[in-house]
């Protein structure tokens, strides 16, 4: 008859010299601050998809917190010429927009059945809301000044969209870098716009054109162009998701906030924000 072989000992971290007692000391759990955060789901109804939904938002929420503050640095390195920090930066960003998009990915697993369970719990909230959503479109240029409205009622809010529009421009704050680098552009271009969105000029589109028909020479300009063109790739990819899931799990009901719903999402596709960019490639 054969041994019974004997089972090996349960391996205890603690004899490689892991900390396992934390009493007195920072955790993981204390560092994250996961008590607030795994806290912070509070479902309004009995739907048990409810949570995806919340989970679902909070995070793209952390995700955008992150993307402003890289967008920030990366408008104060291209004003100081730091161009290579820079354009981690903006890297950086783009891999955030890969984030938020995948996150539709799991949301498109709600059907509209499991959404209509917990939709009257949402009252008039609406993705629209976002203060944080505001002010990465206000730092990319899409100053909106009506849409300052629905965060009148958080003076918080509004001051930090009201700094935002007395500040360029990602976008401007890269025409004045083409400025320092010897193109000649007009001052409407370069000063702060407080109410309205970048639309094309046509000395800007031939600034683009320069750059893109000899890149060697005007190698900084032409890399941020293409950092900007990847960021507005990824941030129309994520408006089209945005939409193609609306239309999945809530079909052409308007929205909670009020708006169209996904006529009002079909619409925000139409916005540039950097259009010489992408007219740029047709004439090429």
């Amino acid at each position: 008859m054969t041994d019974k072989k004997e089972p090996d000992t349960a391996y205890n971290p603690a004899d490689d010299g892991a900390e396992m007692a934390f009493a007195d000391k920072m955790s993981y759990g204390d560092y994250l601050g996961l008590a607030k955060i795994l806290t912070a789901q509070k479902a309004l109804s009995d739907a048990p998809d409810e949570l995806l939904f919340i989970i679902q938002h909070q995070t793209s929420e952390l995700w955008m917190k992150l993307m402003l503050h890289e967008l920030h640095a990366a408008r104060d390195a291209i004003d100081n010429d730091r161009m290579p920090e820079a354009m981690k930066l903006l890297a950086r960003v783009s891999r955030i927009m890969e984030q938020l998009n995948s996150a539709w990915d799991v949301l498109r697993t709600m059907t509209p059945s499991d959404y209509t369970r917990f939709r009257d719990a949402l009252g008039q909230s609406s993705g629209f809301q976002s203060l944080q959503y505001r002010l990465i479109e206000y730092v990319l240029g899409n100053r909106n000044i009506a849409m300052t409205k629905p965060h009148a009622h958080d003076p918080d809010g509004t001051a930090l969209l009201e700094c935002e529009l007395e500040k360029p421009t990602l976008y401007q704050v890269v025409l004045k870098f083409a400025c320092r680098q010897g193109f000649t552009l007009p001052e409407d271009c370069l000063s702060v716009p407080s109410s309205a969105p970048h639309a094309a000029v046509d000395a800007v589109k031939e600034l683009w054109q320069t750059v893109y028909r000899d890149p060697s020479r005007y190698w900084a300009l032409y890399e941020v162009g293409e950092k900007l063109v990847d960021l507005e790739d990824y941030f129309r990819r994520w408006r089209f998701n945005h939409v193609t899931t609306v239309e999945r799990v809530i079909g052409f009901k308007r929205g909670t906030g009020g708006t169209g719903g996904v006529s009002y999402l079909k619409r925000m596709l139409e916005v540039e924000l950097f259009p010489e960019l992408w007219h740029v490639r047709t004439v090429l």
